[in-house]
């Protein structure tokens, strides 16, 4: 963990309630895809987590979704303000068991973490295919990021308004896969537990307190017992999530 202030030199909307920021600062504490950072934000108690969507030397990028009154703060900050920041937070994701044929599976706001996770793993020669997941085409953000990467794309809606109509498991058949990373809500995430046949990693979502493991608000059960998600996690393996029933 890392405290930093960041100045915001973007602030940009994706969709009707999901915005884009970027930040200029000391990135060197974001060391995985997949780790989340902590966020003040003045007049509220609590930090807002974040999941790291890219990371440069100086630039962080986080996507995140106006749902309450710190995100509708954060969300009408203007460009140059400065932001204390806690960065470099929980596990990320493995690239080590990948292989050549990785299967990146995103729903919603589980999407932004995945694109980092995908820039490294085509670094690594790795040649991901990726799965997108909105309820309606109006949702839809960062299928032309993914697509400029060189990843190969298919986007599902539930109601059918754009690309493949249903959920995420819906694309997921005939797809070769060598391995498989995916991060989106609970029952997405059970989802692919059970229609998958390789090993993954997921990265779950708890409320937290503290952000940092302190505070064991955002413990939950693994099968080699109880786990922070803010500290263990978010990234677990298949093989330790207790979904078989």
């Amino acid at each position: 963990m890392q405290q930093a202030f960041f100045e915001i030199e973007e602030q940009s909307r994706l969709t009707d309630s999901v915005y884009r920021m970027v930040l200029r600062g000391d990135t060197s504490g974001v060391r995985a895809p997949g780790q989340f950072v902590n966020i003040r934000i003045e007049g509220t108690f609590l930090r807002r987590p974040i999941s790291v969507c890219d990371c440069e030397p100086d630039r962080l990028t986080l996507i995140y979704k106006v749902v309450g009154k710190g995100t509708a703060i954060l969300k009408g900050l203007p460009v140059s303000s400065k932001l204390d920041i806690l960065t470099g937070l929980g596990n990320g994701y493995d690239l080590t068991p990948a292989g050549n044929t990785p299967l990146l599976i995103g729903g919603g706001v589980g999407v932004p973490p995945l694109y980092l996770l995908c820039k490294r793993l085509i670094a690594r020669g790795a040649r991901p295919t990726v799965i997108l997941g909105f309820n309606t085409a109006s949702e839809i953000f960062y299928e032309k990021e993914f697509r400029s990467l060189g990843a190969d794309v298919t986007v599902t809606t539930v109601d059918g308004s754009y690309g493949t109509k249903g959920f995420v498991t819906a694309a997921m058949d005939g797809i070769p896969c060598s391995y498989f990373y995916t991060c989106g809500p609970l029952p997405m995430l059970k989802s692919v537990y059970r229609g998958t046949t390789v090993s993954g990693q997921f990265s779950l979502e708890e409320r937290m307190g503290c952000g940092f493991g302190a505070c064991m608000g955002c413990t939950c059960h693994t099968n080699s017992g109880d786990k922070r998600v803010c500290r263990e996690g978010p990234v677990f393996t298949k093989e330790d999530l207790p979904w078989e029933d």
